[in-house]
């Protein structure tokens, strides 16, 4: 009987920075959603005050996101003006999360956010960092590893999106309020990134440190000797007092509480 290998390494992405920049910020897993009203505020006021030259938004920005059309409803439209205007200062990137995955073409064009593929490699100052939601490298989590290929696959969101907006927000909801399926959707808790394949990863892409969040467990450590993660918190500043920028620059990485960022 064959013993099945390891998966895949994606595709190589790049992006560099320019020239100018002196400070490039990582966020994710902000989760918004008209019900968490504070988050967005804050999430609104950093956008508009940080120094940083590039802001890259490593996935689930959102709660739920079952289309690019629900961009015209009240919540989602206030946010693509935030990041439009964020985007006309600096440059915005943006990556998809096990939440947001359906974010596409026509979301990105309406906020002038670039798409980061997952994963990305930013190439500045010397250096080469590897960006990731995450969710792709927690392999321990079969059942979610086997829905993650079943919903980003052409045919299921093909199928998916056919389906009128209200009902694809219908199941959306009951996603949310239903533990089994927020499992399949989230995966189990408790699961970290596969130490070996993210160091795969990361030896094959020519990276020393990796970025990602999606655990919810922010920090920094050693994957293996010349191998560093740092993960990124997420946001909850509605039910909590969780929210934390990633900030890079010539001197490296520093962590920054959120009202420190700016």
């Amino acid at each position: 009987m064959s013993v099945a290998g390891p998966p895949p390494l994606p595709a190589l992405f790049e992006v560099t920075a320019a020239n100018h920049w002196q400070a490039v910020d990582f966020i994710s897993d902000l989760h918004l959603s008209a019900a968490m009203p504070r988050t967005f505020d804050a999430w609104r006021h950093y956008l508009q005050n940080t120094p940083a030259d590039a802001v890259f938004i490593l996935g689930d920005l959102f709660e739920v996101w079952v289309g690019d059309d629900v961009r015209t409803r009240t919540f989602e439209a206030r946010c693509v003006e935030v990041l439009a205007e964020a985007a006309s200062r600096r440059q915005l990137g943006l990556m998809v999360g096990n939440r947001d995955f359906l974010i596409g073409q026509a979301m990105l064009k309406s906020c002038g956010c670039m798409a980061l593929p997952d994963p990305t490699v930013l190439v500045t100052w010397g250096q080469r960092v590897l960006l990731s939601h995450g969710d792709a490298l927690c392999l321990a989590d079969k059942p979610y590893q086997t829905f993650r290929r079943e919903v980003r696959s052409v045919p299921w969101q093909t199928a998916f999106l056919a389906k009128p907006l209200a009902e694809r927000l219908e199941l959306a909801a009951q996603m949310r309020h239903a533990s089994q399926e927020r499992q399949r959707f989230d995966g189990a808790a408790g699961i970290d990134i596969d130490t070996a394949q993210a160091v795969h990863w990361m030896h094959a892409m020519g990276t020393a440190e990796l970025v990602h969040g999606h655990t919810h467990r922010p920090g920094s450590n050693t994957l293996a000797p010349g191998f560093k993660r740092h993960v990124l918190s997420d946001w909850d500043l509605d039910t909590g007092h969780r929210a934390e920028v990633l900030r890079l620059s010539r001197d490296g990485f520093v962590r920054l509480p959120l009202a420190a960022a700016p």
